[in-house]
């Protein structure tokens, strides 16, 4: 464990949690390119004339994003409903990350407050959480802003939307997260952020991009956090 990490847990008074990674895997059994390819077969139903670079994506969210960059509002609502039920089934699903639910857990037994801060819909957030049996332990949970994926994460928005929901200020909260946009928009709201790099070349991305602390896994986090719940450290 480094210190970095060790002085992160030490200091935060809320945590703020990407959902896809550090909580769960959400599409494990429903695999995001079948989401994609079903949202992009929905965009040719209605008419819509689909760029030759998007009809390969594989992520559903960058479908909804290059969507709502057409500037068709209607259009973007119905790929919106389509994702928000496909993410909902998948969330029925998703698998846990290892040592997920212990960071949760040992968070609340230091009683900082938790926030999941997602880019994916808040009821497929919520349906996980409550599945799991999470929900009592997350005090606000924060998703992709409805058929407006401008405000996905990069942009700081949701990051600075949980702060004022937890009454923290965004110093003072810590995001993981397990992507570059995570990273970048806790930057720019001006979080300190651990990056969870569950693939190797993520490790040398998060540093690159001015991660606060790299973990390869959520168990270290999980240690950090009872390690100050060891020491007795007031909150």
């Amino acid at each position: 464990m480094t210190a970095d990490l060790e002085q992160l847990c030490r200091d935060a008074r809320a945590l703020l949690l990407d959902f896809d990674g550090p909580v769960c895997s959400i599409f494990a059994n429903y695999p995001a390119p079948q989401v994609a390819t079903e949202l992009l077969d929905l965009l040719a139903s209605q008419g819509a004339a689909i760029m030759d670079d998007l009809s390969e994506e594989a992520d559903p969210l960058e479908v909804l994003r290059r969507t709502g960059s057409l500037t068709n509002q209607e259009l973007t609502r119905v790929v919106e409903e389509a994702l928000i039920a496909a993410e909902v089934r998948a969330a029925s699903t998703a698998e846990p990350t290892a040592y997920g639910r212990e960071v949760i857990v040992a968070a609340r037994q230091l009683h900082l407050p938790i926030a999941v801060v997602s880019n994916n819909s808040p009821q497929a957030v919520e349906t996980y959480l409550r599945e799991h049996r999470l929900s009592r332990h997350v005090a606000k949970t924060v998703g992709r802003a409805y058929a407006d994926p401008s405000r996905m994460k990069p942009n700081p928005a949701p990051i600075f939307d949980a702060s004022v929901s937890l009454g923290i200020v965004p110093a003072l909260c810590v995001l993981v997260g397990d992507s570059l946009s995570d990273i970048e928009g806790a930057k720019a709201a001006g979080a300190r952020v651990i990056g969870y790099a569950n693939k190797p070349a993520k490790v040398a991305a998060f540093h690159a991009a001015g991660a606060d602390a790299v973990v390869t896994s959520m168990r270290q986090i999980a240690q950090a956090l009872l390690d100050q719940g060891v020491q007795g450290k007031p909150r």
